[in-house]
């Protein structure tokens, strides 16, 4: 059985807004960190990125951080372009389906890890990071 919120129709507004909403829901320590970070959704990876990452299918990234980390930011006094974080529409909603979860988790998980690298974060900071924002799910004062 397929959830609606996943089909592949989904369209770009509604992919937004509940990628927004997503964000919203992350902790606010968080949130807080991407006040210079623009987070943009686009339909695949561009060739540039499939070619640079040896991608084998556009389906094969959901996200991608594209930036200079705050610790390293900190250290260099970093004065370049801002840091994007780039939610990949169409192999989320792909992923989400074949996996049977929502769009809406699979979205927060790729905000999780890509706002991880934009910090600095080891695997296991980032995985810290996704069980507290589960739990502020469940705790909306956060």
């Amino acid at each position: 059985m397929s959830n609606v919120e996943n089909e592949p129709a989904m369209s770009m507004q509604e992919f937004e807004a509940i990628a927004a909403d997503a964000f919203a829901g992350l902790p606010k320590r968080f949130r807080a960190s991407c006040a210079n970070v623009a987070i943009l959704v686009e339909e695949f990876p561009s060739s540039d990125v499939h070619r640079d990452m040896g991608l084998e299918s556009p389906y094969d990234l959901l996200g991608l951080y594209d930036g200079v980390d705050i610790v390293t930011r900190s250290l260099d006094g970093w004065d370049g372009p801002p840091d994007v974080i780039l939610l990949y529409r169409s192999p989320i909603l792909a992923y989400a389906d074949a996996e049977g979860f929502t769009a809406r988790d699979v979205i927060s998980h790729v905000l999780i890890h890509e706002i991880g690298h934009h910090m600095g974060f080891s695997d296991q900071d980032m995985e810290e990071m996704e069980a507290e924002a589960s739990a502020g799910a469940e705790n909306p004062a956060n």
